[in-house]
């Protein structure tokens, strides 16, 4: 069975910057596309950024420019490089598994497996 952990997360000054990572265990990785999400406190959980398993990517209007998603598929990793944090970046950031291939996934409903989620706190 496939999961999804988390890391990277942590507390960070205004424009500072985070690394998070997902480790993917089992043998379909390589052919999902995978997005990164993230819920602050009273709010919905809300889209950061997708990635094919092609490497093509899409960002929400307010991380692009600040955030880069990619992936190792050879380590069944994805990545989410979080530059020039804001304290609205706040929240329990996940990763996502999708449940079809395909470019812009951006509905929750599109992804089938989850991670716990990893804690980024943007404050001064």
């Amino acid at each position: 069975q496939v999961q999804l952990v988390e890391s990277g997360g942590g507390l960070v000054q205004p424009g500072g910057s985070l690394r998070l990572s997902c480790a993917a265990s089992g043998s379909i990785f390589e052919d999902s596309a995978m997005g990164w999400y993230r819920q602050a406190p009273g709010k919905q959980r809300e889209l950061v950024s997708t990635i094919t398993s092609g490497g093509r990517t899409n960002y929400a209007d307010s991380v692009k420019g600040r955030f880069t998603i990619s992936r190792d598929n050879a380590k069944s990793t994805v990545y989410l490089q979080m530059n020039s944090l804001q304290p609205d970046d706040t929240g329990l950031y996940y990763c996502a598994k999708a449940a079809e291939e395909g470019w812009g996934l951006s509905q929750i409903y599109e992804y089938d497996l989850w991670g716990q989620g990893t804690q980024v706190t943007v404050s001064s």
